[in-house]
């Protein structure tokens, strides 16, 4: 959509490792440049609904808070 940010909210499982700069490098060659996301946020748990979904519309709030700067 035009006009929004790519951003990027990270779970990692148990015992994995991953940085914001592992990341932007392995996606570099992935995805076109416009596509890396902006920022990356790492999250103990993303919030989901009853079935297992990602509610991404309660990421996209916290973002708009600021919540995750």
């Amino acid at each position: 959509v035009h006009g929004e940010i790519p951003v990027a909210f990270i779970q990692l499982k148990e015992d994995e490792k991953a940085t914001e700069t592992e990341l932007r490098k392995f996606l570099k060659d992935k995805l076109a440049n416009y596509k890396i996301p902006k920022h990356f946020y790492f999250l103990d748990e993303l919030p989901k609904n009853a079935t297992g979904k990602v509610l991404k519309r309660v990421l996209r709030d916290k973002v708009n808070k600021g919540e995750f700067d």
